[in-house]
């Protein structure tokens, strides 16, 4: 009689346990790659808005030196950020109040000190983010979490610029003199028009040598041809001369006008999109002051005059439109480049000058806004710019953090006091 053996019972169940337990840590290894990705990815997305919280912080303290504004700044760039297309969950977080966010400054980058009431220097903390667990639920984890931190400032000092023009302004040299004298939105004369400029000496026009000289030099100059960079603390020599025609035709070409022997450079020379200036122009006395009708423009009206274009006008039309020339971008046909109207003016040391061609030391340079074409008939010839503060290395108006004497840009610094940095 032949008996068939039985599997114990006991050795099957030991065999179904196991596989349970086999199939749980697969789903807990598949939960904690495809969760582990999940919260590197809002990780990501909530440092990308700390980062631009902490830029917008750092660069609306510059300009204005208000750390509640500064603040405010931040948490609507957070904000901002948070409410974009693909950030549900952080937005989830952020308008349910459930972020905490904390902003601080400090006087010195390392280390970071908070408490500062004038910065330079900004922290943006984001911590609370959480979010629902997917796979290793299992597990009995419901939530994951988020935190990231950021700090933004002026940059060392750039001790290069580009995108010259060439004219200079004189500057106050004394290192306690903000922004060598000017005031931010103050309308200047930044090429005067007879009998020159005494600051500088009799015979100069406030125009500068660059590449060579002689007026055809200067007009192609002044239409942007002049690629080299310039150092800070070097000198300019300057160029005599009132050069009227050649200084409108180079000048012009940025509003889009092509005249004399620039007609038909468009291409080497494109209009700015945005072109629009003032209605009635604006008007110089002999004083150099600037006027629109009987008002005479300063830093604390200019953008408050009707009538008036403004470099505020001007980047709010950039960014939105009307476009009097169609950004090159756009295609076919388009051939307007933003920024044209922005010119970087090397600021000179202009004590001790001498008569006709002079050598000027270099303080450093300015950004202006051409607030209107040049004039093109003898002694109202002068050409009008708004002062928008120094410039950075592309020639764009750049933060001051009140310590070196060159251009500054802002930019973020990796929180050495934070591992969420």
């Amino acid at each position: 009689m032949n008996h068939r053996a039985k599997r114990p019972t006991n050795e099957r169940g030991a065999a179904l346990v196991l596989i349970v337990i086999a199939m749980f840590v697969l789903i807990l290894m598949a939960g904690m790659a495809l969760d582990v990705g999940h919260m590197m990815l809002n990780k990501s997305r909530l440092q990308n808005g700390v980062d631009a919280a902490a830029l917008s912080a750092a660069k609306t303290l510059n300009d204005t030196g208000s750390t509640a504004l500064a603040t405010a700044a931040a948490l609507q760039a957070l904000g901002l950020d948070a409410n974009t297309t693909g950030n549900a969950e952080l937005a989830n977080t952020y308008d349910g109040n459930n972020l905490q966010v904390t902003v601080q400054y400090s006087s010195a980058l390392q280390p970071f000190t908070a408490g500062s009431t004038t910065g330079p220097y900004v922290r943006v903390m984001a911590t609370g983010f959480t979010f629902p667990a997917l796979l290793v639920r299992v597990a009995g984890i419901t939530t994951l979490g988020a935190s990231a931190s950021a700090v933004a400032g002026p940059s060392p000092t750039i001790n290069t610029a580009c995108n010259i023009a060439p004219m200079m302004v004189c500057g106050n040299p004394s290192p306690l003199a903000s922004y060598w004298g000017y005031q931010i939105d103050s309308p200047q004369v930044l090429k005067s028009a007879s009998p020159g400029d005494g600051n500088i000496g009799p015979g100069n026009f406030q125009l500068i040598q660059l590449g060579g000289t002689g007026d055809a030099i200067v007009r192609d100059n002044l239409a942007g041809s002049y690629q080299a960079c310039a150092v800070n603390g070097n000198s300019v020599q300057t160029e005599t001369g009132n050069g009227t025609g050649p200084v409108a035709q180079g000048l012009n070409t940025r509003f889009g006008i092509y005249s004399g022997p620039m007609a038909g450079t468009e291409a080497q020379y494109p209009p700015d999109t945005v072109t629009a200036d003032s209605s009635p122009a604006l008007t110089v006395d002999s004083n150099d002051n600037v006027w629109y009708g009987s008002t005479e423009l300063t830093a604390s009206n200019i953008n408050s005059t009707t009538g008036v274009f403004t470099y505020n006008d001007y980047t709010a039309e950039e960014a939105n439109g009307p476009y009097q020339f169609a950004p090159a971008s756009d295609g076919p046909g388009d051939y307007g480049v933003p920024g044209r109207r922005v010119l970087t003016v090397p600021v000179g040391d202009c004590t001790g000058t001498a008569n006709g061609s002079t050598t000027v030391p270099v303080l450093g340079f300015a950004c202006f806004f051409l607030l209107q074409p040049a004039t093109h008939s003898g002694n109202t010839d002068y050409v009008v710019g708004q002062f928008e503060g120094n410039c950075q290395v592309n020639g764009n108006p750049g933060p001051n953090p009140g310590s070196g004497p060159g251009p500054y840009v802002i930019e973020l610094y990796r929180d050495t006091g934070s591992p969420d940095s």
